[in-house]
């Protein structure tokens, strides 16, 4: 079972900032090994590169996290490795209809890492960039299950394209989203262009490209770059609240409406093979699901009147209010505080 924790955020500088311009001596490795005074801090250092993707689950929700808060979360090659595999194992288990992805340790992604790219084109070997899935995960592919993005801090340059991948992205409203490595010449190559323009539409999409100004949450939310925000430190909670009210719904149905959008915004030239797609991908789990939904609504209808009531109508039924984790955790350490 994961144990949810509040997420820190450093509120004390929430200019464009990623891990592009942050290689400074107090934020990498070496610096701290230098003073090191004993082999401590090489044998944390090597354990924390180990633990680089956090996989857990919370009954049927897959949790995702990337763990290199030293780095802002910036993704280097092994770490885009196990974010893949990551990624696969989830697609691959039948008890898992939705998948949470998110960053610890204060910010979502800051985009590749910076240093490990530098390695790379000191050995003449930037191949791994142009890898099918993609520089930083499985970004240049269609992920078969919904995956939800839970944002927090910095979410920049290859990490922004990170989270388009997702299906649905929960911002906290002080974090930070922006193309910034356009003042630094990067090219976008993770799905950015491709996704970013069917979100928010070709003139703003534009605009945020050629600029690389940052984008604060208000304003994503507003131009659909986001679809919610939430207080800071939450957005990794509500991330999972959301995924729980989306798996408790028949899946099969839900992905195939789901597979469609994606075909019809990226690939379908005209509303007559879109709507023919509609249909061609009608599937017989489908139609089974169907049935047995015709029939429980046939059911609940043939019930007699004194035992529907009118709370059970099914117009009438409401969406079960999901606890609010953030407030009851702060209730339980207020009681300890008071205790001791």
């Amino acid at each position: 079972m994961f144990s949810f924790r509040r997420l820190s955020v450093n509120k004390t500088n929430f200019g464009i900032v990623c891990n592009l311009e942050c290689n400074k001596d107090w934020f990498s490795s070496s610096s701290k090994l230098q003073n090191a005074d004993n082999g401590e801090h090489i044998e944390n250092e090597e354990k924390q590169e180990e633990n680089t993707i956090l996989v857990d689950k919370d009954e049927n929700i897959t949790l995702i996290g990337i763990n290199r808060p030293r780095k802002r979360n910036a993704i280097n090659a092994q770490t885009a490795e196990k974010l893949s595999a990551a990624l696969n194992d989830f697609e691959a288990d039948k008890t898992s209809p939705i998948a949470v992805l998110y960053g610890a340790g204060g910010s979502f992604c800051s985009g590749y890492d910076i240093q490990d790219l530098e390695a790379q084109a000191e050995n003449g070997n930037l191949e791994y960039l142009m890898r099918h899935e993609g520089s930083v995960g499985p970004t240049r592919r269609h992920i078969s299950k919904p995956v939800i993005c839970g944002i927090n801090g910095y979410c920049v340059a290859a990490g922004l394209e990170l989270a388009l991948m997702c299906d649905l992205r929960v911002m906290e409203d002080t974090a930070v989203l922006g193309f910034i490595n356009r003042r630094f010449g990067v090219p976008l190559s993770d799905g950015g262009t491709v996704r970013l323009g069917a979100m928010i539409g070709y003139a703003r999409a534009l605009e945020l490209l050629h600029t690389g100004r940052r984008v604060d949450a208000k304003e994503a939310l507003n131009i659909g770059l986001v679809n919610r925000m939430v207080a800071t430190g939450t957005a990794l909670g509500q991330a999972v609240n959301l995924a729980f009210s989306i798996a408790k719904f028949p899946q099969a149905s839900l992905l195939q409406d789901r597979n469609n959008l994606y075909a019809n915004v990226y690939s379908r030239k005209s509303f007559r093979d879109a709507i023919q797609n509609e249909i061609m991908n009608t599937s017989k789990e489908v139609l089974k699901e169907l049935k047995e939904g015709v029939q429980r609504f046939k059911n609940f209808n043939h019930l007699p009147a004194e035992n529907k009531g009118a709370k059970t109508d099914a117009w009438q039924i409401k969406e079960k209010k999901l606890p609010d984790w953030e407030k009851a955790e702060i209730v339980h350490e207020n009681k300890i505080k008071t205790q001791k």
